[in-house]
């Protein structure tokens, strides 16, 4: 049984830095492609980033880019999201991901979900 959990988040100040978790079980980590997401209330789940089953791939979304990094240790089953210069419209509920799609990183790809991390940015 695929189980996802998240960690790592929490309230930080703008401009300021987070590393999101996310320990898989269960499975064999390397062979889903790997995604973090988020949403706000009232809103949809939007894709952030997504990383291929090596690793040799990733995907951003344009507000994220050049303060986000994802990763991916495939030999301790984790998935990483380095937050850099947070920004209040950062804040919302983390969720990692497992798909078997990585290309253009589309929520409907990804089947297996964790249970969320809350980050929160102040001005």
């Amino acid at each position: 049984q695929v189980h996802l959990v998240e960690s790592g988040g929490g309230s930080v100040q703008a401009g300021g830095s987070l590393r999101l978790s996310c320990t898989a079980s269960g499975w064999s980590f390397d062979v889903y492609a790997m995604g973090w997401f988020r949403q706000t209330p009232g809103k949809e789940r939007e894709r952030v980033s997504c990383i291929s089953r090596s690793g040799g791939r990733t995907y951003y979304i344009d507000p994220v880019k050049g303060r986000f990094t994802i990763s991916r240790d495939n030999a301790k089953n984790t998935l990483y999201l380095h937050l850099n210069s947070l920004k209040p419209e950062d804040t919302a509920m983390y969720y990692c991901a497992a798909g078997t799609r990585f290309l253009g990183c589309m929520t409907r790809d990804f089947d297996y979900w964790g249970q969320g991390t809350q980050v929160t940015v102040s001005s």
